[in-house]
Order: structure tokens, then C-alpha cells, then sequence
């Protein structure tokens, strides 16, 4: 009785096995481990995923904050102000107790002294912190004969031939000496000469001066 008992459960299991397969839910088995010396295979990243570990390389001292940008503001042991802030289009935040704040044109460090200032005026001497965790207003356009003409989010400040360099170069037919930095305000437009050649030479007689953001460099 016993042995028809024990082949009668056997028949079922092996059933079950067949229908749980059959519908894609087979049991899971037991993970075998991994030879001794074995790789494991690196697990697949989603595109696009966003890249955090970028965010520290922002200058405290040098980038201005910009519109886009997201800070993260912490004030020590007060956690309502303590928060992650995007800057919005007119270039402000707004805190508890402060309400709007233009930060547009300022340095995380400058920012951080502005905003001591104004809590200590209700927390005696406020500890404070100011990150930029994504640096998005500091873009530069490229375009022309260059290899990878674009758009492009910068971090710190960068030179003509910077950005240059960073796109690609100079294709075969650019034209060196007659490349232009179109520079906008707001409400007039300038056109800033840059000779390439001059800018490489021993001599220098070119500056390469530094971009601002919103600037647009013509290759022709």
C-alpha cells in the first residue's frame, strides 16, 4: 500500500512539474555557486540610466548656477530647510522662512554665504550647505565643420579651444581663422572674432578667452 502510495504522489509531482512548465512557473531552483576563480557577468544598466557619480565634479568655487540647475540645500540639525531645490526660469529658490531667493548668476559658495546670512537672522550660527546635484543651464552650442556639432551641458568653465577639443576638433574644411563666438545677453547679440591658429601659436596673439553659457561657437 505504502509503494502504490509513494508512486501515486510521484506521478503527481512530476505533473505538476510538466503543467508549471509548460505555463513559463517553474519552480525556482537552488542557485548552483560559482566556481572557485569564476567572473560573475556584470548586470545590465538601463540607457540612459543617469549617472550620479558626475555630480561632484562641479566647481563649488567656479560654476554659476543657472536656471535647470538642482541644488541640494542643507542646513545642520533643521530639516525643514533642508532641501532639494530646482532653479526655476527667473533664476530664483524658495525656502521656508526666506521665500524667494535669486541664486541665477551665483557660485555654490557664494550662495552658501548669502544664504548664511539670511538665517541667522532666526538660527543663531546656521551650518549650511549648498551642492549642485544636476548641472543643467551651463550649455554651449558648436556647430559648423566640426566632427560632433551639438549642444552641450558643461560643469565648469571651458575655453574656445576647450570646447573645441571636446568637439572632436576642427574638420577638414574648417575654417581657422574666421571662427565666430555668437554671445547673447538678453537683449543684444555680440560677435566675438576667434582666430584658431593665432590662439595655437607660440606667440598667443589670439586669447582663447572662456565661454559663457548660452554661447554658440561657429565653425565655418
Amino acid at each position: 500500500m505504502n509503494g502504490r502510495l509513494v508512486m501515486a504522489l510521484q506521478r503527481v509531482l512530476v505533473l505538476a512539474l510538466l503543467v508549471a512548465w509548460a505555463f513559463g512557473t517553474t519552480p525556482a531552483l537552488a542557485q548552483t555557486p560559482a566556481p572557485a576563480g569564476a567572473v560573475a557577468a556584470p548586470s545590465a544598466t538601463p540607457t540612459g540610466a543617469p549617472d550620479d557619480s558626475t555630480n561632484s565634479a562641479v566647481d563649488p568655487n567656479e560654476y554659476r548656477i543657472g536656471p535647470e540647475d538642482i541644488l541640494q540645500i542643507s542646513v545642520w540639525k533643521n530639516d525643514p530647510m533642508s532641501s532639494r531645490q530646482p532653479v526655476r526660469p527667473d533664476g530664483k529658490i524658495t525656502l521656508p522662512l526666506l521665500n524667494d531667493i535669486a541664486v541665477a548668476g551665483l557660485t555654490p559658495m557664494e550662495l552658501r554665504e548669502l544664504l548664511v546670512k539670511k538665517i541667522a537672522e532666526y538660527i543663531p550660527s546656521p551650518e549650511v550647505s549648498v551642492v549642485v546635484l544636476e548641472p543643467h543651464s551651463f550649455k554651449v552650442s558648436v556647430m559648423g565643420e566640426i566632427p560632433k556639432p551639438g549642444r552641450y551641458e558643461l560643469r565648469s568653465r571651458m575655453t574656445v579651444l576647450d570646447m573645441i577639443a571636446l568637439a572632436g576638433g576642427l574638420g577638414p574644411f574648417a575654417s581657422r581663422t574666421k571662427i565666430v563666438v555668437i554671445r547673447s545677453d538678453g537683449k543684444t547679440t555680440t560677435r566675438l572674432p576667434f582666430n584658431y591658429n593665432k590662439a595655437v601659436s607660440a606667440s598667443g596673439e589670439q586669447e582663447n578667452f572662456y565661454l559663457r553659457t548660452g554661447d554658440i561657437v561657429v565653425v565655418p
